[in-house]
C-alpha cells in the first residue's frame, strides 16, 4: 500500500494550502502507527519537507497550475504506482490510473467573480470536473461542505468534513515580554486591536477601519489602535487609501507579513482580536487567536461561527456601527475579556493536526479498500 500526497505547491508559495500540506505531513509522519507516506515534491523544493524516516520522497517535474498539468502530472505520479493520492490544492487529474482524494478549502472564487486572474481562473475552473471524478472529497468545514453541495452539485455522501487546527499556537503560561518590536514598530501589550490576514477585499478590513473611526470619534480619550498583520494582496490600494480617507494614519499600524514568533506575540498580547471577513472556508487565524487567549470578535458568516463556537462573539458582516459598539464595550470590560481569554484555549483544544491526520488516513484507506 502506497499513500501519497501532492506537495508540489510548497516549493512555490507560502499560505493556507502549503501550511495545510506541511502540517498534515508532520502529523502523519510523527505517529509511528501510521503507514509510510510518499511525499510528491517539486524539483524546485529545497530539501525534503520532512526528515522523518516514515516518509519517502519523489521528485516531480510538472509545476503546479501548469497548462500541461492535466496530461503530464498523472503520468509522473502513475509511474510511482500509488494506492491513493491526496491532492490538497483542490484539483486532481481527471484522467489517471490511481484513486484520488481532493481537499477543498473554500469556494471563494465562485462567490467572488473577480477573485482570480486569468491563469488561476483556468486552473480552478477545473473544479467541477475534478470534484465529479474524485474518489472522495475532504471539506475543511461544514460551511465548505454546504458550498460544495450547492455550488458544485456534489452528493453530500461523497464529502467528508475534516477540520484544520491551530498548529503550535497556544496561550503562554506567563507574559514575560510586555513590549515587542514587530517589523520595526514597537508595540505594547494590551493596547491594540488586532487584524490578521492578507490585505485584500474579501477580508473586509475597510469595515474594521470604519468601526475604528467611530470608536475614536466617540471616545478620543481611549486612543484605540489597530495593528493589521499580513502581507499586501490583490486590489489592496483602495483599502490602504481608506486609512487616509478616514484620517486614521496615527491609529493604524500595517506590519506586513510577520514571523510566526511575532504573530504568536500579537495574538497573545492584543486587547481584542477582530476577524471581519466576508467569507472563510475555515478561518484559521480565528482559531489561532482563540488558542492564544485573545478575546475575539468575528463575522457571523460562512465557517467562522463553526470554527469559533461559543468562544467568540459574532457580528453582522456589513454593520460598522455594530462592530464599533462591540469593540467599545469589550475594550473596557476587563471581566468579559478575561472570561473569553480563558474560554478560547479550551475551545481550540478540540482541534488538532493529529486528529486531522487520523481522519484523513481513515478516509484514504477507505478509498483503497473500495
Amino acid at each position: 500500500m502506497t499513500i501519497a500526497i501532492d506537495a508540489r505547491l510548497n516549493a512555490y508559495r507560502n499560505g493556507g494550502i502549503p501550511h495545510y500540506t506541511q502540517q498534515l505531513i508532520n502529523a502523519w509522519c510523527g505517529d509511528d502507527a501510521f503507514p509510510p507516506l510518499l511525499v510528491l515534491q517539486s524539483r524546485r523544493q529545497h530539501g525534503a519537507l520532512t526528515d522523518s524516516p516514515r516518509a519517502q520522497h519523489a521528485t516531480l517535474y510538472t509545476p503546479p497550475h501548469h497548462r500541461a498539468e492535466a496530461i503530464t502530472l498523472p503520468i509522473e505520479i502513475g509511474l510511482r504506482r500509488p494506492s491513493v493520492v491526496l491532492f490538497p490544492d483542490f484539483i486532481a487529474p481527471t484522467v489517471r490510473t490511481f484513486p484520488a482524494v481532493v481537499t477543498i478549502h473554500d469556494l471563494a472564487f465562485l462567490h467572488f467573480d473577480d477573485l482570480l486572474d486569468d491563469a488561476a481562473r483556468a486552473f480552478y475552473g477545473r473544479i467541477r470536473a475534478s470534484s465529479a471524478r474524485a474518489d472522495a472529497i475532504i471539506a475543511v468545514s461544514q460551511s465548505t461542505k454546504r458550498d460544495i453541495v450547492q455550488l458544485l452539485d456534489i452528493d453530500p455522501a461523497r464529502i467528508t468534513v475534516i477540520s484544520e487546527a491551530a498548529a503550535a499556537f497556544a496561550r503562554p503560561a506567563s507574559q514575560p515580554d510586555p513590549h515587542r518590536t514587530v517589523n520595526g514598530t514597537l508595540l505594547h501589550s494590551g493596547t491594540f486591536l488586532l487584524f490578521v490576514s492578507t490585505i485584500e477585499p474579501r477580508k473586509n478590513l475597510p469595515l474594521l477601519l470604519e468601526a475604528l473611526r467611530i470608536c475614536r470619534d466617540r471616545h478620543p480619550d481611549r486612543n484605540y489602535q489597530l495593528v493589521a498583520a499580513g502581507a499586501r494582496g490583490w486590489r489592496d490600494a483602495p483599502i490602504i487609501a481608506k486609512i487616509a480617507e478616514l484620517r486614521l494614519q496615527d491609529a493604524v499600524t500595517l506590519t506586513g507579513a510577520v514571523a510566526e514568533a511575532d504573530l504568536h506575540w500579537l495574538y497573545t498580547n492584543c486587547r481584542i482580536y477582530a476577524n471581519p471577513s466576508r467569507y472563510e472556508g475555515f478561518g484559521l487565524p480565528l482559531l489561532e487567536a482563540l488558542a492564544c487567549g485573545a478575546p475575539a470578535l468575528a463575522s457571523d458568516t460562512s465557517s467562522l461561527p463553526e470554527v469559533g463556537g461559543t468562544a467568540a462573539h459574532y457580528l453582522p458582516v456589513d454593520d460598522a456601527g455594530a462592530w464599533a459598539d462591540a469593540i467599545e464595550a469589550l475594550w473596557v470590560d476587563d471581566d468579559t475579556r478575561a472570561t473569553m481569554a480563558a474560554a478560547g484555549p479550551l475551545h481550540a483544544q478540540r482541534f488538532s493536526w493529529h486528529a486531522t491526520a487520523v481522519q484523513t488516513r481513515a478516509l484514504l484507506e477507505s478509498v483503497i479498500s473500495q
